[in-house]
C-alpha cells in the first residue's frame, strides 16, 4: 500500500512538473526589423591608450631585454586590457575584486591559479581564467620562461587583499585601510566556468567554434574559433556592422584575422594582436589563412546589438 501511494504521488509530482514545463512560454526569437539608426558622418576616433591594431611584436620590442612588464591597451572608461609579463616565479599575491569580475588569457608561458574553491590550475598558451567578483585568487608563473597574460577587467576596478599579515606596497594617494566585508564569492554558470584551453577544446571536437566565456551584468567576451575555408569567399566591400553604444575590442588568440575598420585600411592581425573599434563604426572580421583561427570578442553590453547595413 505504502509502495502504491509513493508511486502515485511520484507520478502526481512528475506528472504536474511537466504541466508547468509546457506551460512555460517559448524563449523570445529575434524579429528582423528595418529601422533608422543615426550614424556619425564622421567615425568617433580613438582615443589614447586605444589604437585600432596593437601588434604584440611592437610591444616586445619595446620591452626587450625585460621578463617583468606591464603594457596597458584599452581603457575606454568602461573596460580595461593589459598585457602581464612576468618571470618565472613572479606570483600575484592573494586577493579579491570586490565588484568585478576579472578574466584573462595565457598568451604564453605557464601559470598555476588558484581560485577560492576550486581545485589548482595549470593554464598554458590557449588558456582562458575566469575569477568571479568577491573571490580570493593568486597567480604564479611556473616553467622557466616567462608567462604572458591579457587581463581584462571594469574601468576603475578596485582591488582588496586579505587582511593575514603586513599592509601591501603603498598607493599614490592612497592609504591601506583595515576592513571588514560581508565577502559572497561569486558562482560559476553555464556562461561563465573556471578554466577554458581552446586548443583542447579543438582537439577533442572537429566541430569546435567557440562560445561564451564570459558573460554578466558588465561586459561579455565570445570565444570565436573556424577557418576560412569554411566562411564564403571574401567580399571587400561588406561593412559588416557597428555596435550603436558599444565599442568592441578582440585579442587573436590563434591564427590569423582579417579586419576591416571604417576610416582604415584592413588589416590582418596575428597571435597576440590586440584590435579596437569605438562604436558607431562600421567593422567587419574573419579567419584568414589555412590554419585554425581564434579571436576573444570583448564588449561592454552583454549581448550588444549589431546593426546590419538594410540591402
Amino acid at each position: 500500500m505504502r509502495t502504491t501511494l509513493t508511486a502515485a504521488i511520484a507520478g502526481l509530482i512528475i506528472g504536474c512538473a511537466s504541466q508547468l514545463i509546457a506551460q512555460q512560454p517559448a524563449a523570445p526569437r529575434p524579429v528582423p526589423t528595418s529601422a533608422w539608426a543615426p550614424k556619425p558622418a564622421k567615425p568617433p576616433g580613438y582615443t589614447s591608450p586605444q589604437k585600432p591594431w596593437v601588434k604584440l611584436s611592437d610591444l616586445k620590442a619595446r620591452h626587450k631585454g625585460e621578463l617583468t612588464w606591464r603594457e596597458l591597451v584599452v581603457d575606454d572608461g568602461r573596460l580595461t586590457a593589459e598585457y602581464f609579463s612576468a618571470a618565472p616565479g613572479d606570483r600575484v599575491s592573494p586577493r579579491f575584486h570586490p565588484d568585478t569580475r576579472q578574466w584573462f588569457a595565457v598568451v604564453e608561458g605557464e601559470v598555476r591559479v588558484e581560485i577560492e574553491g576550486q581545485a589548482a590550475i595549470v593554464a598554458t598558451r590557449g588558456s582562458l581564467i575566469n575569477i568571479p567578483r568577491q573571490t580570493i585568487y593568486s597567480v604564479e608563473t611556473i616553467g622557466t620562461r616567462p608567462s604572458l597574460r591579457f587581463v581584462v577587467n571594469v574601468a576603475r576596478a578596485k582591488t582588496l587583499f586579505p587582511h593575514d599579515g603586513a599592509a601591501p606596497s603603498p598607493v599614490a594617494g592612497s592609504t591601506w585601510q583595515p576592513v571588514t566585508i560581508n565577502r559572497t564569492p561569486a558562482r560559476y554558470d553555464e556562461f561563465n566556468q573556471p578554466h577554458l584551453n581552446i586548443h583542447e577544446a579543438a582537439a577533442k571536437n572537429e566541430k569546435y567554434s567557440g562560445g561564451r566565456f564570459v558573460r554578466d551584468d558588465k561586459s561579455e567576451m565570445l570565444v570565436l574559433y573556424g577557418h576560412e575555408k569554411n566562411l564564403p569567399p571574401l567580399d571587400p566591400s561588406d561593412k559588416g556592422h557597428f555596435h550603436a553604444e558599444s565599442a568592441e575590442f578582440w585579442l587573436v588568440f590563434a591564427g590569423k584575422i582579417r579586419y576591416a575598420f571604417e576610416g582604415q585600411e584592413p588589416f590582418i592581425a596575428s597571435e597576440g594582436d590586440v584590435a579596437y573599434v569605438p562604436a558607431n563604426t562600421w567593422h567587419a572580421t574573419r579567419y584568414t589563412g589555412p590554419d585554425p583561427s581564434c579571436r576573444l570578442s570583448i564588449t561592454e553590453y552583454v549581448g550588444n546589438a549589431l546593426l546590419l547595413e538594410k540591402k
